[in-house]
């Protein structure tokens, strides 16, 4: 059965820092990532990385978010610095396992409010 469980989110003031966790279990998982959705607004992308440990960002983050990942663990994490109001969002953790075809898992979400 998979699991991902996100934690770390939370209420912080403009400027501060958040380190957001996602621990799987269930599947060896390729690419996982983090997204997050604004209220009103659709899900995006936020950062993916795969299981050698190449990285992708949104525009928006770039600089300001390290995606990592802890294999033998099988966690994900977000470190999240000079957070903006405009980060606040419910974030998603996602985890792609390749079997015959290619699945997607998603976490339950985890609030972050930015305040400014």
């Amino acid at each position: 059965q998979v699991q991902l469980v996100e934690s770390g989110g939370g209420l912080v003031q403009a400027g501060g820092s958040l380190r957001l966790s996602c621990a799987a279990s269930g599947r060896i998982f390729s690419v996982m990532g983090w997204h997050r959705q604004a209220p009103g607004k659709q899900r995006e992308l936020v950062a993916t990385i795969t299981r050698s440990g190449s990285t992708n960002y949104a525009d928006s983050v770039k600089g300001r978010f390290t995606i990592s990942r802890d294999n033998a663990k099988n966690t994900l994490y977000l470190q999240m610095n000079s957070l903006k109001p405009e980060d606040t969002a419910v974030y998603y953790c996602s985890a792609d396992y390749l079997g015959d075809s290619k699945w997607r898992f998603w976490g339950q979400g985890t609030q972050v409010t930015v305040s400014s």
